[in-house]
Parts: C-alpha cells; sequence; structure tokens
C-alpha cells in the first residue's frame, strides 16, 4: 500500500522494499521492470523518488499543505491505476502531466465554492463600484480571509455567526452571551473593518501593478 504518512512525506511501500537500493536504476529500467513482471512494487520505487516534486506542485496550485498531501495520495493512486494501460517513454513529464491535470480539477471544484462564497460576503464589505473587480480579482478570497483574522474575537465571533451563519440578533446573543447592544455593536464595526481592509488591499495591489 502506498501512502502519505500524517507527519511526513515520505511514501511507505510494501514493507520488505527499500526504494533507496534501485537508485542506480533509471526511471526507464523500473518501467521495463514493471511492464515484464507486472509488479506494482516497481512503480512504487518510481513513486517515491518523485514524492517531493509531487508535493511541491501541489503546493504550488492548491497553497495548503494538508490539501497537497492528500493530492499526492490520490495521484499516487491514478498512476497505479493508469500507469499499465499504456507505454509511457518519460515517466517524470508523464507524473507532472498527471498532477498539475489533478491540481487544476481540485482548483476548479474549489472555485464553484469561492465564487459562492466571496458573492455572499461582497455586499456586506465592498462599495457597489468594487464588487465587479473584486469579483474578478484571483486574491480577494484571500484577501478575505485575512480581514477576517485582522478583526478581534468579539467582533469576528459576532460576524460569523450573523452572516454565515444567518442568526439573528438574539441567536447571536443567547450563544455569545452578549448583550443585543453589544452583538449590534460589534457587528458594525467588524462589519467596517473588514471594508476597510479591504479597500486597504485592493489599493496596496494597485499600487503594485
Amino acid at each position: 500500500m502506498i501512502r502519505i504518512t500524517s507527519y511526513s512525506l515520505k511514501l511507505v511501500i510494501l514493507p520488505n522494499v527499500k526504494a533507496e537500493h534501485y537508485n542506480h536504476m533509471t526511471d526507464a529500467d523500473l518501467l521495463d521492470r514493471y511492464a515484464s513482471e507486472g509488479n506494482s512494487e516497481w512503480i512504487g520505487v518510481l513513486l517515491e523518488r518523485y514524492t517531493l516534486l509531487l508535493f511541491g506542485l501541489c503546493m504550488k496550485y492548491l497553497k495548503n499543505e494538508e490539501e497537497a498531501k492528500d493530492a499526492v495520495q490520490q495521484i499516487f493512486l491514478k498512476v497505479l491505476g493508469e500507469a499499465g494501460k499504456y507505454k509511457i517513454e518519460f515517466f517524470k513529464s508523464w507524473l507532472y502531466m498527471v498532477a498539475k491535470n489533478h491540481c487544476l480539477m481540485g482548483l476548479r471544484g474549489r472555485q464553484g465554492r469561492i465564487t459562492r462564497e466571496i458573492t455572499d460576503w461582497l455586499p456586506l464589505v465592498a462599495d457597489e463600484g468594487n464588487i465587479s473587480l473584486l469579483l474578478q480579482n484571483e486574491n480577494t478570497y484571500a484577501w478575505l480571509e485575512e480581514a477576517m483574522k485582522e478583526l478581534d474575537e468579539k467582533q469576528r465571533q459576532c460576524v460569523t455567526l450573523f452572516y454565515l451563519g444567518k442568526q439573528s440578533y438574539f441567536q447571536v446573543s443567547e450563544q455569545t452571551g452578549f448583550s443585543l447592544l453589544q452583538v449590534k455593536s460589534y457587528i458594525q464595526n467588524g462589519k467596517r473593518n473588514l471594508r476597510q481592509t479591504i479597500e486597504r488591499k485592493m489599493k496596496e495591489s494597485s499600487l503594485k501593478k
């Protein structure tokens, strides 16, 4: 079984296989062995050889360590399923293509969720004239996450419950223990601070161009 451990990127192949023992073999040699014997251990040796390359590529696209680790594992499984179906001339190039396509497909799926979240949030934190620009900007989601982190804990808690949790002022008050007056104040100030942070990041981005 091939998997990524939760503590590292070390590829775990079948217990008796030591990938470092095959450093003298080229990718083509290992592929030939796999083609002649049908033993997936040879593919395992190849995959361990390129584990860090795959992780770096996945990090480049996904920007998240846990998602990148999961993607590497999924790519391993995909390679095990595909490698025996046709002759692979250049394994590294083929593996790179498989990994890139996997990441791009994942980003397309994520984009739908991000677009919905951004569309819900923007009327709250941006002027009407800026909304269309923010929807077209690939940095908008990151800006929103950063802006939320910059709020103090009370503002962030109330804003999240009220806007994302769709709770009423009264429900937020019950859940947090804040008075209704405090809840309204935290939400109003949080919304203002989010707007100011987004506007600042838009200006900083335009100055860099």
